[in-house]
């Protein structure tokens, strides 16, 4: 696929609306979109607010920082004809983080017609991996997804 998002009409515009509209969950976990392209995507999301008991930075919150990341990497791919619907994720947790910042970078690892798989890795404040996951999307017809009305 062409990496000149100039060539593909409305890319600009899903990029500009992916990046402004992350959703309901993604904002109460305070994620962050500050970089969308079709070679990386890369989001920071707070520890505190994320942590389970002990307080450390609880895994399903890097699960979810993953499949936001892997998710719009997947539209990107898609778009227009087509919508990514997660159908597999992963996660190895490496070490803790119990406070400041993680980010993620998420890579294509398959861009496919009717599949993508991404890797994220999640880093903490001092380069130091926290977790690696990897998400499948299914391309699915955009006439197909259910309305989100």
């Amino acid at each position: 696929m062409d990496d000149d998002t100039t060539t593909v009409p409305g890319l600009d515009e899903l990029v500009a609306y992916m990046s402004e509209h992350t959703g309901a969950l993604n904002e109460k976990m305070g994620i962050e979109l500050v970089e969308v392209s079709r070679e990386r995507i890369v989001a920071t999301m707070p520890v505190e607010g994320n942590t389970q008991p002990y307080g450390l930075l609880h895994g399903g919150a890097s699960v979810v920082l993953a499949e936001t990341l892997g998710s719009v990497g997947s539209a990107l791919h898609a778009h227009p004809d087509r919508a990514a619907v997660g159908v597999d994720i992963n996660a190895t947790h490496h070490r803790s983080a119990t406070s400041g910042v993680v980010t993620g970078v998420a890579t294509p690892v398959h861009l496919g017609r009717s599949s993508t798989s991404f890797e994220v890795v999640i880093t903490d404040e001092a380069g130091k991996r926290v977790c690696t996951a990897r998400i499948t999307c299914s391309l699915i017809p955009v006439d197909r997804v259910p309305s989100a009305g």
